[in-house]
């Protein structure tokens, strides 16, 4: 049964930029499925050949920054001549430092011997992954969590926001072509109510969230009956203070670029509300 018809209207110029549908209880369960069977197999492939594939991954996306970062500004209404940043330098230099250091920090620890043992401490994979990730900066923040845990022998299922459905299709497309064995990453579009189902689900064994402490709230109280960890990062407040004695024409231009900047949807946005004392009569 298919589900739901989405549409990812554009703030550029209102119109309908995207159609999806929601993925049905039997597209879920059935993902979910193949990521338990491939996260099998995944695990035991050697990390440097894991790092060869995800290297090929983040060259195609690069190679295709730019029509990635035209889709992206229709969907969320980001300046065309700010989005590129996001793939050529954020998510490139993201993922390609997480690779380089993923064979050390995978690497067994070796503690002190003892008599007749040899003795250390080795990561082990989760299992399925689920990454969470919002729409102001979607290939920025989903990065910081697919990269590693692919690399680290998991598998993963990607949830972006609905507004920008592209994102999770673009990473699949880059990923098959860099030889990512099937079921090892896929995506679904999914409703809060089946997001919760997924993170109650047993076969989940991390949850990756970026987004609204709303959001957090309720990734938390899915995964509360549960023994798995979370990982949350949520929003926050980014004052700008300015002191009566600075000289206004050299620090008044930071704050307003910042608050401006990406059409003000960023997670380091500047607040720009102002207040003033008077005295009293």
């Amino acid at each position: 049964m298919a589900g739901a018809l989405q549409q990812t209207i554009s703030p550029v110029d209102g119109s309908i930029y995207a159609e999806f549908e929601l993925s049905s209880a039997q597209t879920i369960d059935a993902a979910l499925q193949r990521a338990v069977d491939a996260q099998r197999r995944w695990k035991r492939v050697p990390v440097d050949e894991r790092a060869a594939i995800c290297r090929r991954m983040v060259a195609l996306m690069v190679e295709r920054a730019d029509r990635l970062a035209t889709e992206l500004t229709w969907q969320i209404g980001r300046p065309l001549a700010q989005t590129p940043f996001e793939i050529h330098r954020g998510f490139h230099e993201r993922a390609s430092h997480m690779i380089d250091v993923a064979p050390r920090m995978l690497a067994d620890v070796g503690i002190e011997p003892r008599d007749g043992f040899q003795r250390f401490i080795r990561r082990e994979a989760l299992g399925v992954v689920l990454v969470l990730a919002p729409w102001n900066y979607p290939y920025l923040a989903s990065v910081n969590a697919v990269i590693p845990a692919i690399m680290a022998g998991n598998s993963v299922i990607l949830k972006v926001a609905q507004q920008t459905p592209l994102v999770s299709e673009r990473y699949a497309e880059a990923f098959e072509e860099a030889g990512l064995p099937g079921g090892v990453f896929q995506y679904v579009h999914a409703s809060h109510d089946d997001v919760a189902r997924m993170i109650g689900d047993e076969r989940i064994a991390f949850v990756s969230f970026t987004g609204s402490v709303a959001g957090g709230h309720a990734v938390q109280q899915a995964a509360s009956r549960r023994f798995i960890s979370t990982n949350l990062e949520l929003g926050g407040k980014d004052p700008a203070y300015v002191r009566p004695d600075a000289r206004l024409t050299a620090r008044t231009s930071t704050p307003v670029s910042r608050a401006a900047r990406s059409s003000g949807s960023t997670c380091i946005r500047t607040s720009t509300e102002t207040s003033s004392t008077a005295s009293s009569p």
